[in-house]
C-alpha cells in the first residue's frame, strides 16, 4: 500500500469515529430520554438545608432569642401515586375537601412569581418541586403523622425552626419574622417558598447576619421515590452553618423592669451606656409579647389585633415619636451661648415673666443656677443673644445668620438628623433653620421674636426620645458620643467598627462643667425641679421638662419629660423618659421613673419601694 492509500484510510477512520460519536450523542440527547431524565432526577434531588437563625444574648449572657424546632409537611407532586384523599385527610386531621383546597392554593398561590417588569405573575408551579403542604407543625403533631407517611408517596417531613423568646420583652427592638414573598424569592436565591425573613427590628436590620449559610445534600431515589443513598457518597454535599451568636448591649432585665414601670401609660424610656453608646433599654409603651408574632398562625391571629389597638403597641415610640423637648433643651442653649461667647458661666438675667411665663424661684445669677431653677426668661435671653448677634444691620438678615449657626450646633449633638443606629423606623426630628422659617414667613420676614419659643424647647423643635437620651449621654461624656446601637458583637468579633467612631460636638469640654453642676443641683439641692429623682448614695445629674401638648388646638395634659445620667463622675447610664399626657411637670412622673431605672441598673435592686409602687400603680389619663 502506498503512502497516499494509507493517508486516506487514516482520514476515513477519524471521520467514521467522529460520525459514530455524533450519532451516539444525538441519540442520547434527542431520541433516548433516559439520560435527560437521569440528569433531571439528580437535579431535582438537590436538597438545600437552611440552618437555624443566629441566637441572641443580652449584655449579661442571657439568651433572649432562640430557635424552637417545628416541622413542615412537604409535598412533591411528581412523586405521588394515587392519593387516598379520605385516608390522608384523616391522618392530618382535615376534611377531604380541605386537602384539595390546599393543593389548589399551592398551585395558584405559592406556585407563582411576581414579574417586576410587567407587574404580572408567572405561573411557575412545578410538579418536580417540593412545596410546604402544612407549615409549622409541632413535634407532637408531626410524630403522629410521620410514621404513616410511607403510605402517601410524595409527602415527607422537613425540619424547620421558628423563633422563641424566653423573655416577653423588647418586641419593638427584636422585631419579628414573616414568610418571604414571591418577589423576595426571585430577588435573592437564598430564599425559597416558606422561608422566613426579618420584617422589623434588629431581625430586619441584620437579616444577612442572622440567616447563616445554607448547606446542600444530594440524594438518589428509587423508582418508588424512596431515598436509597447519598449521591456519590456525599462527595458534593455541603454542611449548613448557623450564623454566630449575636450579642446585644441590651440589659433584658432592665428592659423588663422599664416595661413594668410604664404599664398603663403611653410613653417610652431609653437608657444608654455613655462610654460605649450601647443601648441598655429601649421601652415603648404599650408593648406586647414578641411570641405573639411567631409563625404564620400567630401572625394571622394576633397581628390584626395589634394593628387595630388604639394604644398602638406596634408603634416604636422611642424611635419614631417626635416630641417637643421642653426645658431639657435648655442645657444645649447654655452650652452654645458660652461657646459663642455671648454669655459666660457667671452671666445672670432677670426672671422677667412679662417676656415668657415662669415659676417662682431665686435669682438665676449664673448658668448653674439657671439650670437648677429652670428659668424660662433666662434662656429666652441666652437664645436671643445666640440668634441676634448684630453681625448685620438688618435684624432679619442677622437672625438668618444666627439661626443657621445655632442649627449647626444642634446637628453636632445628633439632632435634626437620623442617628445611624442599627434598627429601622427612625425619624430625624426637627431642628428649624432659616430655610424652614422662610417657607412659613418668607425670606427675611422673621427674626428671633418670631421664633422665640425654640429657646425653651417648644414650638417647632422636635426630638425623638432616642435623640434626647443621646443628649444625656453627651452631657455625661462632656461633649462627645458614640452612635447609640444595639449590637455590640457578632460572634467573637468584638465591638463593630461602625460604632467605635467618636462623634464630637461643637462645644468645648470646659463649658460642660457649670451646666452639669446645675443638673446635679436640679436633683440634689433646694429649688431643683427633680427632687423626686434622688437615690440614696448616688449622685445624679438631671433636667426636667414639661411639654405643652395640643390636639387640634385644644390644650391637653402636659407630657412629663426627664433626662439624666449617673453617677456624676464616671457615668454608667444615661437616660431619657417621656410619659405622654401625664400632667404635672417633668419632676412629677418622668423623674422618679428614671431614678428607679437607674437604681435598678446600678444597684441590681430597688429599695425605693414607695416610689416604685406610686409609679407602677399609676394609670395615666391617656391610656385606654
Amino acid at each position: 500500500m502506498n503512502f497516499d492509500s494509507r493517508k486516506y484510510v487514516i482520514v476515513i477512520f477519524f471521520v467514521l469515529t467522529g460520525l459514530l460519536y455524533s450519532i451516539k450523542l444525538f441519540y442520547m440527547q434527542v431520541v433516548d430520554d433516559h439520560w435527560k431524565l437521569r440528569a433531571k432526577q439528580i437535579a431535582e434531588q438537590r436538597r438545600e438545608i437552611t440552618p437555624p437563625r443566629a441566637v441572641v444574648f443580652d449584655r449579661n449572657g442571657k439568651k433572649i432569642v432562640e430557635n424552637k424546632t417545628y416541622y413542615n409537611l412537604m409535598m412533591r407532586e411528581a412523586d405521588m401515586e394515587e392519593l387516598d384523599t379520605v385516608a390522608f385527610a384523616k391522618l392530618i386531621g382535615w376534611e377531604p375537601e380541605e386537602v384539595g383546597k390546599r393543593y389548589r392554593a399551592i398551585v395558584e398561590g405559592e406556585g407563582k412569581t411576581l414579574i417586576r417588569e410587567t407587574g404580572k405573575y408567572d405561573p411557575n408551579y412545578r410538579k418536580g418541586r417540593s412545596y410546604p403542604f402544612i407549615k409549622e407543625l409541632t413535634q407532637d403533631e408531626m410524630s403522629r403523622i410521620a410514621p404513616n407517611l410511607e403510605n402517601f408517596k410524595g409527602f415527607r417531613e422537613e425540619v424547620a425552626s421558628m423563633r422563641n423568646y424566653p423573655y416577653a420583652n423588647g418586641a419593638n427592638i427584636l422585631g419579628y419574622l414573616n414568610e418571604v414573598s414571591a418577589e423576595e424569592v426571585k430577588n435573592d436565591p437564598f430564599y425559597k417558598g416558606g422561608h422566613h425573613i426579618g420584617r422589623t427590628g434588629i431581625e430586619r436590620y441584620y437579616e444577612k447576619q442572622f440567616r447563616g449559610t445554607k448547606g446542600v445534600k444530594y440524594i438518589v431515589q428509587s423508582a418508588r421515590s424512596v431515598v436509597i443513598e447519598s449521591f456519590e457518597d456525599g462527595k458534593y454535599d455541603t454542611t449548613a452553618i448557623q450564623a454566630p451568636p449575636i450579642h446585644l448591649g441590651l440589659d433584658v432585665e432592665l428592659q423588663a423592669y422599664g416595661e413594668k414601670l410604664l404599664q398603663n401609660k403611653k410613653g417610652c424610656i431609653v437608657a444608654i451606656e455613655p462610654s460605649t453608646g450601647e443601648i441598655l433599654a429601649l421601652v415603648s409603651s404599650p408593648s406586647f409579647d414578641p411570641n405573639l408574632l411567631v409563625g404564620k398562625k400567630n401572625i394571622s391571629k394576633n397581628y390584626p389585633k395589634l394593628v387595630n389597638d388604639e394604644n398602638k403597641p406596634l408603634f416604636p415610640r422611642p424611635l419614631a415619636s417626635e416630641y417637643m423637648p421642653g426645658s431639657t433643651f435648655k442645657l444645649i442653649q447654655a452650652l452654645i451661648g458660652m461657646q459663642e461667647g455671648v454669655i459666660t458661666d457667671q452671666s445672670g438675667f432677670t426672671c422677667n415673666k412679662s417676656v415668657v411665663g415662669c415659676h417662682n424661684h431665686p435669682h438665676p445669677s449664673s448658668v448653674t443656677k439657671a439650670v437648677q431653677f429652670s428659668c424660662n426668661p433666662y434662656f429666652y435671653a441666652v437664645t436671643r443673644r445666640i440668634v441676634q448677634q448684630k453681625k448685620k444691620k438688618s435684624s432679619f438678615h442677622d437672625a438668618e445668620i444666627g439661626l443657621n449657626n445655632w442649627a449647626k450646633y444642634m446637628h453636632s449633638f445628633g439632632l435634626g438628623k437620623r442617628l445611624d443606629t442599627d434598627i429601622t423606623g427612625l425619624r430625624s426630628g426637627v431642628i428649624p433653620d432659616s430655610k424652614y422659617y422662610d417657607k412659613w414667613y418668607g425670606h427675611h420676614m422673621w427674626k428671633f421674636s418670631t421664633i422665640r419659643s425654640i429657646s425653651i424647647g417648644q414650638g417647632e423643635v422636635q426630638l425623638t426620645p432616642l435623640q434626647l437620651a443621646n443628649v444625656a449621654a453627651i452631657m455625661a461624656n462632656r461633649g462627645w458620643y458614640y452612635t447609640p446601637h444595639f449590637v455590640k458583637s457578632i460572634g467573637d468579633d468584638g465591638p463593630l467598627e461602625k460604632y467605635r467612631v467618636k462623634n464630637k460636638t461643637m462645644v468645648d469640654k470646659k463649658y460642660f462643667a457649670p451646666v452639669i453642676e446645675g443638673m446635679r443641683r436640679c436633683v440634689h439641692e433646694p429649688g431643683g425641679t427633680a427632687r423626686r429623682a434622688r437615690i440614696d448614695g448616688v449622685t445624679m445629674c438631671g433636667k426636667t421638662g414639661t411639654v405643652e401638648n395640643y390636639i387640634g388646638g385644644v390644650k391637653q395634659k402636659n407630657h412629663s419629660v426627664f433626662i439624666s445620667f449617673a453617677p456624676m463622675n464616671n457615668p454608667k447610664i444615661a437616660i431619657a423618659v417621656f410619659i405622654e399626657n401625664a400632667g404635672g411637670g417633668g419632676g412629677t412622673w418622668a423623674a422618679p421613673t428614671a431614678s428607679l431605672m437607674i437604681e435598678q441598673y446600678l444597684n441590681g435592686e430597688v429599695k425605693s419601694t414607695a416610689k416604685e409602687k406610686r409609679i407602677m400603680d399609676a394609670k395615666l389619663s391617656n391610656f385606654k
